[in-house]
């Protein structure tokens, strides 16, 4: 049976196989990847372009669009209608300028 210190052995040595024919076979591909950007006329920056994020829109506050002369509580008109609003005439309430 084999032993704990057996296979670390074994482990250690099939890692610096992998890293060798890593090494090897770095030159390769990198001589891959300089003929198809010549063959195709791909620069450096045409790869970095592709993986840019796109900047996140700032949301701004919305104007008021609606207020409670009595309060002084506003609404911009989105989401749930304030209880203040219920069952009366939205136009009375607009801040229309």
């Amino acid at each position: 049976m084999t032993s704990y210190a057996e296979y670390v052995e074994q482990i250690a040595k099939l890692q610096s196989l992998a890293e060798a024919a890593r090494k090897n076979e770095i030159s390769g591909a990198i001589q891959k990847i300089k003929d198809l950007m010549q063959q195709y006329g791909i620069t450096v920056d045409d790869l970095s372009s592709g993986t840019r994020k796109k900047a996140a829109k700032i949301k701004g506050k919305v104007a008021a669009q609606f207020k409670n002369p009595e309060t002084g509580e506003t609404w911009s008109g989105r989401g749930r209608a304030p209880r203040w609003l219920d069952g009366k005439d939205r136009d009375a309430y607009s801040i229309k300028g």
